[in-house]
């Protein structure tokens, strides 16, 4: 009794971090390029009072399955899911969306360099690609003082050019994108920004459309891909989990009241 009290408590306590993600994902679902996030569980240790294949009292058998007790859950991590989000049309020609694998490059001022899916580029005073927080795009684009930035066109490749104000064109660059190994295991820092570990593996630069990464699309935005019906689901059946478990509380404590009651 005494253990399914800690029992439960875990149940308990792995449904309010479950609560906290979703409600994470919710509070982002209009979030250009956010990446809903998934809460992963795991069983604790077995308290094994007869190990499976054991002997049995009669010595002529062997026990099927023994018996096993678990100590209840935690958390084994919080896992994103990369699913496409729906495309946006804005109208902003400086609004750009990845279809497909990769992410755009951004020179942080850590000095590490960021990641981002999240198109939704400025140009600040000196002409230079930025990202809304102002933080520069890699390989650095500039756009010329004579041309305006309504003029910019990035092409599915990535092929960065922009109309002049005597009606030619400038190629100013291309973009690249990155991809990872294991895009899960990349760092969310917050800002739309997440950076590389050793769980996500070294970032592969590569031209958008080769070898499988994806295209960039103008005056689109990529979405969050937050389903808010599955999360609300997932937010009831995280609620009726923790009910649940502090009812089998509750349980463990009547009984154990009375356990107590009998030496009264």
């Amino acid at each position: 009794m005494i253990k399914a009290l800690y029992t439960a408590a875990t149940g308990m306590k792995v449904q309010q971090v479950n609560v906290d993600v979703i409600a994470n994902n919710l509070a982002n679902v209009n979030t250009s390029g956010y990446k809903r996030s998934q809460a992963d569980f795991e069983d604790l240790l077995y308290m094994v009072m007869r190990e499976p294949g054991a002997p049995t009292n009669s010595g002529y058998a062997n026990t099927p399955s023994g018996v096993q007790i678990g100590s209840g859950a935690e958390l084994l991590s919080t896992n994103k899911i990369y699913t496409p989000g729906v495309l946006e049309p804005t109208g902003n020609s400086m609004d750009f969306a990845i279809q497909g694998d990769g992410f755009f490059v951004i020179n942080h001022p850590s000095g590490q360099d960021a990641y981002t899916r999240d198109g939704a580029l400025r140009i600040d005073s000196t002409g230079a690609l930025t990202t809304a927080q102002g933080f520069l795009v890699e390989p650095s684009i500039t756009v010329p003082a004579n041309a305006e930035a309504s003029s910019v066109v990035i092409a599915p490749d990535g092929t960065v050019s922009v109309r002049l104000d005597d009606n030619t064109q400038a190629n100013l660059g291309q973009l690249q994108l990155a991809r990872f190994p294991n895009p899960s295991g990349l760092r969310s820092a917050g800002g739309n920004l997440l950076f590389e570990t050793d769980s996500s593996g070294a970032a592969q630069r590569v031209t958008p459309g080769a070898n499988g990464t994806g295209q960039i699309s103008q005056s689109v935005l990529e979405r969050s891909n937050v389903d808010v019906v599955n999360e609300l689901v997932g937010l009831i059946t995280a609620q009726r989990a923790y009910e649940v478990n502090s009812r089998a509380i509750r349980v463990g404590d009547e009984m154990l009241s009375e356990v107590n009651n009998l030496v009264r």
